[in-house]
């Protein structure tokens, strides 16, 4: 049993599936010309922009850590882009958001999901957020890392309140679909584990 697990995990970064790394490249490329023409190359930085090169990136170099972080972020970022965003979508946007959650689900079946994908997923997060309240326009409020999100004011007496509300209640989300994908795909060493125990 557990040298077919072994050969399963060789098998999951075969060349072919390396390929499909520059289906989220020419996704995020997509939305750089967009940007570019249009104005506004800060949109790049968000999450789900930045998701598909992170998830191109764990694709070609065979890494299972950047893969799953960026296959959890595909379902939260298709849910707000599809509430604040799709019906006045481009097709760089659409492609963005449906290929990269289509992509991270296929990436995910192979490599299968661990406990703690979602700590990284979380932690990329953070980093994004230093990033893009350090580099772009407030203006943008690329991530939310300037300002309230508009309609939550009322709520929140200060922008820290809502940073740190909005932290934890990503954290949560992110536990949640770390939960439901393992329970979906689990990882090859959570197999071997129950499997041991049964037998």
């Amino acid at each position: 049993m557990r040298r077919d697990i072994l050969v399963t995990m060789r098998r999951d970064f075969d060349p072919h599936f390396r390929l499909l790394g520059f289906l989220p490249l020419l996704f995020f490329a997509g939305q750089t010309v967009h940007y570019w023409r249009f104005g506004g190359l800060g949109n790049l930085l968000w999450m789900c922009n930045t998701g598909n090169l992170l998830m191109a990136a764990g694709l070609f170099l065979g890494h299972r850590e950047l893969i799953r972080a960026a296959a959890i972020w595909t379902i939260p970022g298709l849910g707000i882009w599809l509430w604040y965003v799709a019906r006045d979508a481009n097709l760089s946007s659409t492609l963005a958001h449906v290929g990269g959650v289509i992509v991270g689900m296929i990436a995910l079946r192979r490599v299968r999901m661990d406990r703690v994908a979602w700590i990284y997923a979380f932690a990329w997060s953070l980093l994004l957020q230093i990033v893009a309240r350090l580099f772009t326009d407030p203006a943008l409020n690329v991530n939310l890392a300037h300002g309230i999100q508009p309609g939550w004011e009322s709520i929140f007496s200060s922008y820290w309140k809502f940073r740190l509300t909005l932290s934890l209640l990503i954290a949560l989300t992110l536990w949640l679909l770390g939960k439901a994908l393992q329970w979906l795909w689990p990882a090859d060493d959570q197999i071997v584990k129950e499997n041991s125990q049964v037998a």
